[in-house]
C-alpha cells in the first residue's frame, strides 16, 4: 500500500502538496495566474503566427497543457505554454513539407507536439535527464542568440507592413526589406516601432510593471477608435469561439516517420529552455526540482495537449518570471491562467 502511495506522489507531485495548501497560497497562486494569463493571451497567439498557425492556437496551446503540467510537474513556478525559440524550429521543421497555415501544416503542427510528448516522457520514464549536462555553453548561448535573430528578423514584415518572403536566410531578409523601404506602411510601423520603444521604456522605468499588457491594450484602443482595419494596418480578426475539442485525426505513423528528426530536435531544445527557468527560480526559491518528472510532466503537457488542437509547448523565461514576481506559490498558478 505504502509502495503504491509512493508512486503515485512520485509521478503525480500534486497528490502530495496539495494536502498542505493554505488560503495565502492561493492568494498569491490567484495573483500570479491572473498576470500571467493577462501576458499569456496576446503573447500565445503572437507565438501562433511565428509559428505559421492561425492565432487561435496559440490559446488552444494555452489551456490544457497547463492543466497537465499542473499535475505533473515538480517545478511550482514554471509557465508552461507556446514560447518563441520553439514557434521558430516549428515553422523551420514542419514547413519543409507543408504550406504555413494550410490544414497539412496545422495536422503536422499538431501531431510534432504528441512526437514531442511521446519523446520527453519516455526519457523521463528511463531517466534520461541527465543528457542535457552534456550540452556546452558555448552551444547553448550560440543557438539561443542565432534564434533571437532570426525571430526578430522574421517578423520585420509584419512590424513594417512589407510583403517579406518567409526565411531564416537573415542578410537576403534585410537586404529585401531596405529594397521595399519606400514601400513601408506608415501605420503599422509607427504601432510596431512606437510599442517596442515604449515596452523599452517602461522596462527602464519599473521593471515589474507589465509594459506589453500596456502595449497591447493600447494597441486595441488605438484600432477601435481610429478604426486603423480602414488604414491597412492588420489585426487579428474574427477568432474562432468555443474550447479545443478532442481530436485524433491528425494521428499518422508515417507522418510521424517523416517528423521524427524536427521532433528529437524540438524535443530536446524546449526541454533545455524549461529546465534551465525552473532550475534558476528553484535555486532562488529554495527548493528542488526532479529532472527526469520534468521530462516526463512537459511530455505529459504535449501529449495531452495535442488531442486538443495544441501546437508544441515548454517553459517558458518571461512568464515563469512574472509568474515567481506576482508572488505564485504552487502549480494551481497554472490552472487559475
Amino acid at each position: 500500500m505504502n509502495t503504491a502511495l509512493n508512486l503515485v506522489r512520485k509521478y503525480l507531485p500534486v497528490t502530495d502538496w496539495i494536502r498542505r495548501y493554505s488560503k495565502p497560497d492561493f492568494r498569491g497562486d490567484l495573483n500570479a495566474g491572473l498576470t500571467v494569463a493577462v501576458m499569456l493571451i496576446p503573447q500565445g497567439m503572437a507565438y501562433a503566427v511565428l509559428a505559421g498557425l492561425p492565432p487561435v492556437y496559440g490559446l488552444y496551446a494555452s489551456i490544457v497543457p497547463l492543466i497537465l503540467y499542473a499535475m505533473l510537474g515538480t517545478s511550482r513556478h514554471l509557465a508552461v505554454g507556446p514560447v518563441a525559440m520553439v514557434s521558430l524550429l516549428v515553422i523551420a521543421g514542419v514547413g519543409a513539407f507543408a504550406e504555413p497555415g494550410s490544414e497539412r501544416f496545422i495536422q503536422l503542427a499538431i501531431l510534432t507536439a504528441l512526437g514531442i510528448g511521446i519523446t520527453q516522457f519516455l526519457m523521463g520514464v528511463f531517466r534520461m535527464g541527465f543528457i542535457v549536462n552534456f550540452l556546452s555553453h558555448p552551444v547553448l548561448s550560440g543557438f539561443t542568440s542565432a534564434a533571437a535573430i532570426i525571430i526578430g528578423m522574421s517578423q520585420l514584415g509584419n512590424l513594417l507592413g512589407l510583403e517579406l518572403p518567409r526565411s531564416s536566410f537573415v542578410p537576403g531578409l534585410l537586404v529585401q526589406t531596405f529594397q521595399q523601404l519606400n514601400d513601408v506602411h506608415f501605420w503599422t510601423a509607427g504601432i510596431g516601432l512606437g510599442s517596442i520603444l515604449a515596452i523599452q521604456l517602461i522596462r527602464k522605468w519599473k521593471r515589474a510593471f507589465p509594459g506589453a499588457l500596456l502595449a497591447v491594450i493600447s494597441g486595441i484602443i488605438l484600432s477601435y477608435s481610429l478604426k486603423l482595419e480602414d488604414k491597412g494596418v492588420g489585426i487579428v480578426g474574427e477568432v474562432a469561439a468555443g474550447l479545443p475539442s478532442f481530436d485524433a485525426s491528425f494521428f499518422s505513423f508515417q507522418d510521424l516517420g517523416l517528423l521524427f528528426p524536427v521532433i528529437l530536435v524540438i524535443a530536446l531544445i524546449s526541454y533545455m529552455e524549461s529546465i534551465a527557468v525552473a532550475k534558476a527560480i528553484a535555486t532562488k526559491n529554495g527548493y528542488k526540482i526532479d529532472a527526469n518528472q520534468e521530462l516526463i510532466a512537459l511530455g505529459g503537457a504535449n501529449i495531452g495537449g495535442a488531442f486538443f488542437q495544441s501546437f508544441p509547448t515548454t517553459g517558458g523565461f518571461s512568464r515563469s518570471a512574472v509568474n515567481n514576481q506576482a508572488g505564485g506559490r504552487t502549480t494551481i498558478s497554472s490552472v487559475i491562467s
